[in-house]
Formats: structure tokens, sequence, C-alpha cells
């Protein structure tokens, strides 16, 4: 049995393709070989995805080489040349004639193929490109706050918990520290003045200490400081302290001297100069049988985070319609929210009533037995044993205002100022019991639902002791921004009102501070 080779087998398959295009049984006579054969072959280029005609009779079905072949045989044919060639393989000159389009349009859209892909090449080149730059500039970004994110932390161990503050005079090993730290993150990707800015120090600081390459060391110890024109000679101290020592004076305090000499026509220097004087000769020291004066710290304020916290309550005179007559209003405030949460009116001052109003306000409220600090003043109802055993029992921490200071109860007095200055307030006096205690209920329900409290930012206490302030805030922070937008001129730059929640309240704000800045 002969054996062929692949080339001569390509070969002779070949033939069946244009420009022979010759068939099974023209091909087995020409070349010797059975049509069996040939067939198995053309199977066999088939299942391998090779072109060979195929058993389509239809010329439509031929393969796209198999077109291409065609066209280009035909490309040089004459119209008669062209009518007889396709009369011998089945054709119609108008299929070869629109195969022929078919590869021209296939050829154009090649080329815009390629401009195509060389446009969107050089789009990609330039998105790649964006892209590595974004890449870098966030690359940046995540390096720096890493190292911000370390160095105050490093910062707080090198140097403790002192704070860099402005004017403080800094050690050597403390500037050395750092710089070291603040240059360690500016190599670590952080930008130069943010990292200063995280070690408490501006830019001007470090281009300070750091000259030629060196931390350079404080130089106000050493500094040479010239001398006030105001300050005293040396006679002039020795005179105040020999005037001192005098007979006369040596009993004296220079708070004595002083307006004695001034009385003789003589003016030395001032009193706190004379302590001066005489403090830094050893010669000022406390004196006689008294104690030695001490400071006493004020005491510690308290601060409501929230209803419940934190309550005030005075007892305040309602006028009658006989003079000399009054009845008495207890009242019960919510420092946080301004919400009265307890009232009460009376014929007399008394503790009992006091202590059962309270234990009513914490039944209603429903704050029984939680942490809760009563402050007042310091009258004879707010420090009856009747009252004190009632906190003691129902666990209501007692506060009271400081001795001589009229002022440490200021939310309720603030609030009896509301009361009284009411248009409604009977300025004749009540005619009854009965008739004080309907106005001050009255009173009690407008404010706590519908008065706006100006320190509240303008919500109703009751609205801030239910934790609905801070959404109708929102909303009026949002029609506002709404009404900027439609109408910007109005505005200008400013922005529009504040809508903020009111935070934490404090019962001394102001002795708060104090005690901050003697800190």
């Amino acid at each position: 049995m002969a054996r062929y080779s692949h080339e001569r087998k390509q070969a002779v398959l070949n033939k069946l393709l244009p420009p022979y295009n010759l068939t099974v049984a023209e091909l087995a006579r020409q070349e010797g070989i059975s049509e069996a054969t040939l067939y198995n072959w053309r199977k066999q280029a088939k299942s391998e995805g090779r072109p060979v005609p195929g058993s389509k009779p239809k010329s439509e079905q031929w393969s796209a080489q198999a077109k291409l072949a065609t066209v280009i045989e035909t490309a040089t044919l004459s119209e008669a040349q062209l009518s007889a060639y396709c009369r011998e393989k089945g054709l119609y000159p108008d299929q070869v004639k629109r195969w022929k389009e078919e590869s021209l349009q296939g050829f154009e859209r090649s080329a815009e193929q390629e401009k195509a892909l060389r446009k969107q090449a050089q789009n990609d080149r330039q998105e790649i490109k964006k892209l590595q730059r974004e890449l870098r500039r966030k690359d940046k970004a995540l390096a720096e706050a890493a190292a911000l994110l370390v160095l105050p932390k490093q910062a707080q161990c090198a140097l403790g918990q002192q704070r860099q503050q402005r004017g403080r005079m800094t050690s050597t090993p403390e500037r050395q520290a750092i710089i070291t730290l603040i240059q360690q993150a500016n190599a670590d990707g952080a930008r130069l003045v943010r990292a200063c800015s995280e070690a408490d120090i501006c830019l001007r600081t470090y281009r300070r200490w750091v000259q030629a390459g060196a931390v350079q060391h404080d130089k106000r110890p050493t500094a040479v400081k010239p001398a006030p024109a105001n300050k005293l000679s040396p006679q002039e101290r020795a005179d105040i302290v020999d005037i001192c020592n005098r007979s006369a004076y040596s009993q004296l305090p220079p708070s004595q001297i002083v307006p004695d000499l001034l009385d003789k026509g003589i003016y030395m220097a001032s009193e706190s100069t004379f302590y001066r004087v005489l403090s830094e000769v050893g010669q000022l020291h406390h004196r006689g049988q008294s104690l030695i004066p001490q400071r006493r710290h004020e005491p510690t304020t308290h601060q409501a985070n929230g209803p419940c916290e934190v309550w005030c309550w005075d007892i305040t005179y309602c006028p009658s319609r006989v003079r000399g007559q009054f009845y008495y209003l207890y009242l019960f405030e919510d420092l946080y929210s301004r919400k009265i949460v307890g009232y009460e009116v009376h014929e007399a001052e008394s503790g009992e009533y006091a202590a059962q109003l309270l234990q009513r306000c914490l039944l209603r409220e429903q704050c029984l037995h939680q942490p809760l600090i009563l402050h007042s003043d310091n009258g004879a109802p707010m420090k009856a044993q009747t009252m004190k055993a009632k906190l003691e029992e129902l666990g209501v921490l007692p506060s009271y205002s400081r001795p001589r200071v009229s002022n440490d109860n200021a939310f309720v007095e603030s609030l009896f100022r509301v009361l009284k200055y009411r248009p409604q307030w009977p300025s004749s006096g009540f005619a009854s019991l009965h008739e004080a205690r309907q106005w001050v209920e009255r009173f009690v329900s407008w404010y706590n639902t519908e008065h706006r409290h100006s320190k509240l930012n303008f919500v109703t206490p009751q609205q801030r002791h239910n934790g609905k302030d801070t959404a109708l805030l929102a909303q009026r922070q949002a029609i506002l921004e709404q009404a900027k937008l439609r109408n910007p001129s109005r505005w200008g730059t400013r922005p529009v009102r504040n809508c903020e929640p009111i935070g934490p309240v404090t019962l001394n704000p102001e002795k708060e501070m104090k005690m901050q800045q003697a800190a």
C-alpha cells in the first residue's frame, strides 16, 4: 500500500481549491489516486481546520479564502473572459463583483480599524499615565498619613505628656528629639510643614532651630538682658529696707507703711514694691497668732451631658392680694434641657413639702435610684433634715451654692425672672391658693412645650428633653441652605444661621474656665 507525505497530500488537496477547482473525480483520474482516499484526505483537512471545498453546492457558502482566490483570479479578465469563467465555475459575474467590493470594504475597514486601534492605544497610554500619576499621588498621601499617624505617638513617648506651647523654653535634648522625629517623618513621605504641625511647632520654628544642618540651643538663658529703665537703684532698695526696720514701722506691714509715708509727704515706692524688696531680703514672713492664709479651691462644678443628670431647684414668693401674705412656689428644673420637671405651690416653706415633691418628680421622670445631682442654694428648706434624709433615701447627691455667692443657682433664678415678667403675671397678686396653682400650671405647660429657649438654639425644653432637637435643627439647616442656593446674593459670603445643637451644659461655666486657666 502506497504512503504519501504530508506535502504531497497538501499539494493534491490544493487542486480542489481555486484557481484549479477540480472535482474529486477529475483529481482522482489525474493523480491516479482513488476517490475514497481523496475524500478521506479532505475529511482530515476539514477536521484540522484547513480550507478545503466541501459538499456545499451553493457558491455563496464558499469559504472566504475561496472567494478571495476567485477575486484575485478574475482581476485581470475582460468581461467576455469573466463571463466564460463564471459559466465554467457555476457563478454569476455580479457575484464576483460583489465579492470584490466586499474585499475592498474589508480592506477599508481594516484601515479604519487600524486607525481606531492606534487612537485607542494613544488614549490607553494617556489613561495609563494619568492613573500612574494618581497612583503616585495616593502613594505619597498614604506614606504621609502613615508617617503623621506615628509622629504624635513618638513625640508623646519622647517628651511625655507635655505639649509644645508658644514661647515655652525648650531644652536642647528636647529640640533634638523633636527635630529627629520630624526629619524621620519627612523621610518617610510626610511634607515638612505637616510634620511640624503634628509636632506642635511651626515651620519657622523648625528653620530657626535647624541651621547649617545642626540643632541650635535656646539662647534665651544666656542672653544679656538690659536692666529696666525704672529699676530701683541699690541705694533705693536699701532705703526701703531701712524704713521698714525703723522702730516706728517695725510692727507694721507695707500696706500700713506706704500710706503713713504719703501722709508725711514721702513717696519711696509702691506697696507691691515694698513687699517684693522685703521678700528678696528674706524679711517677709507671717507674723502674729492668726493662721497663715491658705488658698481654698473652688468646689467642683457639675456638667450635664443629658437629661435627668443634674437638677436645680429653689423656692420663690408669689404675692397674694393681702399685704405681707405670700404663696411659695417649689420648682425643679433639669439643667440640660431647662425643662420644669416638677412644681408645687404651698402656703409655707417646708422641707417636708420639698421632699415629697422631689420623690414625685423622680417617679414621673422614671429616674428613681439613678445617679442624679440636685443643686440648690443654702436656704432652710434646702438644708432641712427631712430633705437631707429624703435625698439619701433616693440616692440623690446634694450640691449647694458657695457661701456669699448669689449667682451659683442662676438657672432657676433666670427661670423665675421669665415667670414673673410674663404679661399674664397678676401684678395685684393672686386671689387664692387655687388661683396661684392654676396660673403656674398654665405657665409650666407654655414654658415646656411652646417657649423656644434662646440658650437652646430656640427649641422648646420638651423637645430637647426628648432628644428631638437634633433632627429639628438639622431640618432648619437644610431649609436655610436651600434658600441660600435659590438666592445666594442675600447671604454673600456669610454662612447661614447657626443651627448646631447645644452641647453639654455646665453649672458654673465661668468658674470652670478660671480653673482651666489656673491649671
